[in-house]
């Protein structure tokens, strides 16, 4: 089985400010299941930073993120069943769940959520990844 990468990158190219050299990709779908990367308040297609200073608007563009790479892998948010919330402050929880629970209405995947000390850029404060699993595909 070959695995499909979804929107390929190398470090080198998105944290020129960092000594990386990974190639990575946004989402990997392997059979019915799709991973995706860590979403950040980024724009995927230009990453202009959005939200700076706002977790609410940073997990808004993040959950817009999930969508559409779900959507390029071919399914939708209808098939998460795992989310995991990194937040930089325990207050941001609430704004950020709130969110996240609007994008999710009716689906209710698990969900784990983990404070840390920080992300990969200061200016990010929360990071939200999520698994799906593609319903009705023929493998």
């Amino acid at each position: 089985m070959t695995h499909q990468r979804i929107r390929p990158f190398n470090t080198k190219d998105t944290y020129p400010e960092q000594n990386l050299d990974n190639d990575l990709c946004q989402a990997v779908v392997a059979g019915d299941t799709i991973y995706l990367r860590g979403q950040i308040g980024q724009n995927l297609d230009t990453t202009e930073n959005v939200g700076v200073g706002d977790v609410a608007a940073q997990a808004e563009q993040a959950m817009s993120n999930i969508a559409t790479l779900l959507g390029e892998a071919g399914s939708t948010l209808s098939d998460v069943v795992k989310v995991t919330v990194y937040l930089v402050d325990p207050r941001h929880r609430e704004s950020v769940y709130r969110v996240m629970g609007r994008w999710l209405r009716g689906v209710h995947p698990v969900s784990t959520g983990v404070v840390v000390s920080a992300l990969a850029r200061p200016e990010w404060l929360v990071e939200i990844d999520a698994i799906a699993v593609r319903q009705g595909v023929a493998s």
